[in-house]
Order: C-alpha cells, then sequence, then structure tokens
C-alpha cells in the first residue's frame, strides 16, 4: 500500500488522528445525524451533509462499496435537552395551523432539494422516524430487561449510572455535574444525565403523533431512533458515525449509551464531527434568529455550488465565519475554475497517476479538501496537455463535486421542465398555495422563478 493509499481520519471518541480500517474489506457502514424536519434547514445545518457526502465520496474514491444511511427525525426531538418543552414538530404544526404529517413531508422534501442543489449524492437509505416506531420500541424493551430503564410520571427513563464509562465522548464531568448545569431540573430523574426512552402523552392531551407501547400511550425520545435505525440497516456496529459537533454532549452520548447497554459491542468505530457555520461571529442558529437558508442564497444569485465551494476551502473541523464576501470571493474562483477548464477543449483522454495520488493523499489525510483545492489551482497551471489536464481535474471534481466541468450558463433538466410546467397549470387554475410549493422547491434546486403579469 502506498502512503496515499492510507486514509487517517479525526476520531471524536479518541481526540486523535486514526488510521482507518474498516469492519468488512471493501465495504463501509456510514451512519449521518438528518435533520429535524420542523422548519427550513439554514446553511450551518447543510455543512455537516457536504461534510458528510466528502466523506462518502473519498471512501467510494478509494474503491470501497459505501453503505449511507441519513435519518428524518419527525417525532421526538422537544425544545429542551433535557426531555421537557413541546415537540419542535407538534409546535410547528400548531403555529403553522398545518398538520404534523404536512410539516414533516413538506420540510423534509425541502431539505432533500437543497442536498441535490449542493450536489450531494442521495444515501443509500433514508430513514424515517416514525417509519419504525416498532424497532425503536423493541429496543426500549431489550433495555428495560437488561435493567437499564425505570418508569417516571412523564415516561421511561435510561439509567446511566448503570454505566461506568458514560459520557466519554463529551469528556462530560459526571460526578460534577447538576441539575441546572446540562438539564433543566426534573427530580423524578434519578440521575441529571438520565434521559427519556420512551415519552408518555400529556394527560388530558391528544398529540397529533403517539402509539401504543407495553408502557403507556406516547411517542420515542430523540435519542433512540438513531440507535434503532442504525442496528437495522448497519448491524450492531458501524464503520463511521457522523454529525454536527453539538451532537458530541447529548445525543450521540445517549446513542453510545444505550446502543452498547443492549449490545455489548463498540456501537461505531470512528465517530466524526463537523464544526459550526458561523455569522458575524457567532454561532448561527434558528433560535437567534440569524440564519440564512439556501433558499436566500439563491435568490441573492448565487449558484448553491458556490457555497459548497466555500465550504471545502476550511477544514470541516475548523469553524468557518459566513459573510457575503467570502461567497463572492469563492463564487468568483468557481467561475475562473469554470472558464479555465473549458478553454481546455473536448478531447478525451487519460488522467495523469502521479497528481491523482497526490490529490488522493489530500483527501485520505482526514478530508483535507483545502490542500486538495490549492493543488486543484496548481494544476490548471501546469504546462501538460491540455486533455490530460482536464481528465485530472474531472477526477478531482469526483470527490469535490463543485461541478467543476459544468459550464458558466444554466442547464435545465427535464424534471426541472416539468415542475415549471406544473406551476403554471396550478397558477391557471388559481391553485396558489400548491404552486408556491414548487416554486420554493424549484428555489431550493437553484432556479428563482420570475411570474409575469400574464396569468
Amino acid at each position: 500500500m502506498n502512503m496515499s493509499d492510507e486514509i487517517k481520519l479525526f476520531d471524536t471518541y479518541t481526540r486523535s488522528k486514526r488510521l482507518f480500517v474498516p469492519l468488512e474489506s471493501g465495504k463501509i457502514k456510514v451512519y449521518t445525524c438528518g435533520p429535524t424536519v420542523y422548519d427550513y434547514p439554514h446553511i450551518g445545518n447543510l455543512r455537516a451533509y457536504v461534510f458528510a457526502d466528502i466523506l462518502r465520496r473519498m471512501f467510494e474514491f478509494n474503491g470501497y462499496d459505501v453503505t449511507h444511511v441519513i435519518n428524518i427525525t419527525d417525532v421526538g426531538h422537544l425544545a429542551s435537552d433535557a426531555d421537557e418543552g413541546e415537540d419542535k414538530v407538534e409546535a410547528s404544526a400548531r403555529e403553522q395551523k398545518r398538520s404534523a404529517l404536512e410539516i414533516t413531508k413538506f420540510y423534509a422534501e425541502i431539505f432533500k432539494q437543497n442536498l441535490i442543489s449542493l450536489n450531494i449524492e442521495s444515501p443509500t437509505v433514508w430513514s424515517v422516524a416514525t417509519e419504525h416506531i416498532a424497532e425503536q420500541i423493541a429496543l426500549v424493551e431489550r433495555l428495560e430487561k437488561l435493567g437499564y430503564t425505570y418508569k417516571t410520571s412523564d415516561g421511561v427513563y435510561f439509567d446511566t449510572s448503570k454505566l461506568s464509562d458514560y459520557g466519554h465522548l463529551g469528556r462530560l464531568d459526571i460526578n460534577g455535574m447538576m441539575f441546572g448545569a446540562r438539564v433543566e431540573e426534573n427530580r423524578e430523574k434519578r440521575n441529571p444525565t438520565d434521559f427519556a426512552l420512551w415519552k408518555f402523552s400529556p394527560k388530558g392531551k391528544k398529540r397529533q403523533m403517539e402509539w401504543d407501547s407495553p408502557w403507556g400511550v406516547g411517542f420515542p425520545g430523540w435519542h433512540i431512533e438513531c440507535s434503532a435505525m442504525a442496528m437495522k440497516y448497519l448491524g450492531e456496529t458501524i464503520d463511521v458515525h457522523t454529525g454536527g459537533i453539538d451532537h458530541i454532549p447529548i445525543h450521540h452520548t445517549n446513542e453510545i449509551a444505550q446502543s452498547e447497554a443492549v449490545t455489548g459491542k463498540q456501537f461505531a468505530r470512528y465517530w466524526m464531527h463537523v464544526a459550526f457555520l458561523s455569522v458575524d461571529g457567532g454561532k448561527m442558529a434558528k433560535s437567534l434568529a440569524n440564519f440564512f437558508t439556501l433558499q436566500d442564497l439563491v435568490d441573492k444569485g448565487y449558484d448553491p455550488l458556490s457555497f459548497r465551494y466555500l465550504l471545502l476551502t476550511a477544514k470541516y473541523r475548523a469553524s468557518l465565519n459566513f459573510t457575503w464576501k467570502s461567497l463572492d470571493g469563492a463564487r468568483e474562483a468557481l467561475s475562473s475554475l469554470r472558464e479555465r477548464i473549458a478553454e481546455l477543449g473536448d478531447n478525451a483522454s487519460e488522467p495523469k497517476r502521479e497528481l491523482v495520488e497526490e490529490f488522493r493523499g489530500c483527501i485520505n489525510d482526514d478530508l483535507n479538501t483545502s490542500e486538495a483545492i490549492a493543488l486543484l489551482w496548481k494544476v490548471t497551471g501546469l504546462p501538460i496537455d491540455p486533455a490530460v489536464k482536464k481528465a485530472t481535474i474531472a477526477e478531482f471534481d469526483k470527490v469535490l463535486g463543485v461541478g467543476l466541468m459544468n459550464k458558466n450558463e444554466v442547464d435545465i433538466s427535464e424534471s426541472i421542465k416539468i415542475l415549471i410546467a406544473n406551476r403554471e397549470a396550478l397558477r391557471k387554475e388559481k391553485k396558489w398555495e400548491e404552486a408556491d410549493k414548487i416554486r420554493i422547491e424549484l428555489g431550493a434546486c437553484g432556479f428563482k422563478v420570475k411570474d409575469t403579469k400574464k396569468l
């Protein structure tokens, strides 16, 4: 094996860069924590999926067969990390005067279209929480039989004191933790870090989303869905689990606890986390009302792939501050690259293997996309055969995925043409709300719709 063939990844669990060795030769199983679909995803959220896409593309570039699961959280994610407050989906449904199902279907579709616009490969499996209630109940039953659970007036909880290494992922100071620090006070909980596996529906109030269970009518806790679905599709031990750094202290810590308690096996061999995308030097968050959606970028005339390019100029583990000036720079850089590549002509050739291996060395070193992009620019200026240069760059873009072979004009696919035609038909029928949904969908794909006065 050449050094460039070695893959090294930073593992959050050990806080070290480790040589990657798959569980099974030639195959890799990756689980990525997906969105809670109660609102539009903001561009900070989307950074996690660009990162996961680069990870998958890197594995595929190295010849691995990747099974990739992304979940959709459409129930159980409460407003508070302390398992208190209203379900985010039900709260959004109440505020918008729509059903929970309408809310989740709508925002899940927007999220998926955002991924398409960012040239993110579809996962092998889209796993929706409400479609796996039986699996979640079965997992809680197994934990109950093993003695890891207890029941309170509002749900079934996992007893974290049963595990000697609980909190290792986040390096939590369990002994020094008190109510009011990481969690709100709930005196029925035996330990501040205990978390809900199943929540009961409030007495005298019927939720839109609730199910019968051995413990009573209710709904699953947020964390149990990922363990249940990961095990169903990927097995009891997976190669890589990814997510944002905000998942480390609670969500992923609890996934590890419940998964390893029930199986006695290591849940994920590598834990990888992407840093925040900040705005004005601070965290971008829906709760702070300081976020931008991909549609906001499109409305200002930006190609979504310019945003993808911007993300790749920084290491995924480093915080990146979003500014319109930095996005302008990314757009100009990507446009310049495409123009240079277009000038190389259309002759076919084989790539220059030494340069491809140098590129492989960059991406195999913990996804060093900033170095890979620096190499890309270097290659554009090398005095080599234009056809060879273009073929080499095309190899790079198999991982970078920023549309380097795209010309700067817009290519409207048949599916987009069909959406436009459907929207026009709905507008003629004065079905404005349905037409507006398609407008949003087109925007998520990178197309801004401007209506004329004819209708």
